[in-house]
């Protein structure tokens, strides 16, 4: 089966929220999915019992919501939509599974966007200091780090006129700082900043389109320590953040790179560290087409669902086959990126390092539903080339490191990292 054949298949567990800047998801809930259209005929709520469901009695359903309706005491607070969308999301949820779920509108647009990688913003990655939300960093070509926008800033208030918001931080969570400043291309939102000892100031920012990139890569010269004394070796640092629409592109400019480097410094070059960290997977295609690129052949990852057992096999000649590799691991890196670590491991490619990864093992397919909500129904599990299943486990790494944030502070490379190129270089 050619990779184009293959299902638009996601192994995702979404632990970002790409927003107005980059901020966290609202928790570790975690989907995988395959999208599809799907166009109902009933487009609106009645109470007819449709006929494959004539044995159930949907009489006390109507009869709690007719009650909700006549007597609950805030009348302004019955929305009928939000009652309806809750009971689905209670339907799906009452099947004990995590990661069978339905998503309203805005949740369904949401997930899309950061699986794209694109979306309506002024660029700022959020976080708190102190309990007070900051400014982690502006991204570069944004209208947050054209204007002025500076690591350390705290937003002491948000103010959307169009959204009729005018919000102090005091209290805010990370979500709903995130949804007031994210919004469409062209809109304005005012931020007023702390910065030091200087009075607060306003930041006006109009929104663009923020493209967040999914692979980044640099080279370093191992040692780090200035030692002259050792043979200096080049090491790839290749980092992906997630598996989205655009990261199999991103992907091949970056391995051009590599591959350039590699030629150029010859027996000098020393490998590659695959960080993916955090990484909370994404399509299935991209996962194989990247795994692809450190084996000559053979099965990538297999999927067993209630009737089928589908094999997925290396989808490419691989470029990277002869390079030296170690990846990089955390309680973060789930579902596709698990995929590409664990075949990584099983088939003795590699060695891992850090610490257990997040265990997410199976497949779930999505629909798109009518008015954009989206159903994600959990349909078969992923078994590693070795037939390991590691759901709730998660892949154990080969060299384990906590990550130490005293010893990593103020550093360019955290002690994780530095042990993964030790790893590489050393073997």
């Amino acid at each position: 089966m050619t990779l184009q054949k293959l299902r638009k298949t996601i192994f995702y567990c979404s632990f970002l929220l790409l927003a107005g800047g980059v901020g966290y998801w609202f928790g570790q809930r975690e989907i995988a999915v395959k999208w599809q259209s799907f166009k109902p005929e009933v487009l609106i709520v009645n109470k007819a019992v449709p006929p494959e469901n004539k044995d159930l009695n949907f009489n006390l359903f109507w009869e709690v919501w007719n009650k909700l309706e006549k007597e609950y005491l805030d009348e302004g607070s019955i929305d009928k939509q939000k009652m309806f969308y809750g009971a689905i999301s209670g339907m799906t949820s009452a099947l004990g599974d995590p990661y069978t779920v339905f998503l309203p509108p805005k949740k369904q647009e949401e997930s899309r966007e950061e699986l794209a990688g694109e979306f309506g913003g002024v660029g700022i990655q959020l976080g708190f200091k102190d309990e007070r939300l900051v400014v982690i960093a502006p991204l570069d070509d944004t209208p947050a780090k054209l204007a002025g926008i500076e690591a350390g800033d705290f937003i002491l208030k948000i103010k959307d006129e169009k959204k009729g918001i005018d919000r102090v931080t005091d209290g805010i969570t990370l979500p709903e700082a995130v949804e007031i400043i994210r919004g469409p291309k062209g809109d304005q939102v005012i931020l007023t900043i702390e910065r030091g000892k200087q009075k607060p100031f306003e930041v006006s920012l109009k929104r663009d389109t923020i493209l967040v990139k999914s692979v980044e890569v640099e080279f370093v010269d191992w040692p780090l320590d200035g030692d002259n004394s050792a043979e200096k070796k080049t090491i790839a640092i290749i980092r992906i953040s997630r598996f989205g629409d655009r990261t199999v592109s991103e992907w091949n400019k970056a391995l051009d790179k590599i591959i350039k480097t590699a030629n150029d410094k010859k027996d000098n070059f020393g490998g590659l560290v695959l960080d993916v960290r955090n990484n909370p997977g994404g399509y299935l295609e991209a996962a194989i087409a990247i795994s692809s690129e450190f084996f000559r052949d053979g099965v990538v990852v297999e999927q067993k669902g209630k009737q089928i057992s589908q094999p997925y096999k290396v989808a490419k000649k691989g470029r990277l086959v002869d390079i030296p590799i170690t990846v990089l691991i955390n309680k973060g890196s789930a579902s596709a990126s698990e995929i590409v670590s664990g075949a990584i491991q099983a088939r003795g490619r590699g060695k891992l390092v850090g610490v257990n990864s997040f265990g997410k093992g199976t497949v779930q397919d999505a629909m798109e539903l009518s008015g954009g909500a989206g159903l994600h129904i959990t349909t078969a599990r992923w078994l590693l080339p070795n037939g390991n299943w590691i759901n709730d486990e998660g892949l154990k790494p080969d060299v384990e490191v906590d990550y130490d944030q005293e010893a990593s502070k103020d550093q360019k490379w955290d002690n994780q990292m530095k042990k993964a190129m030790e790893v590489l270089v050393k073997g």
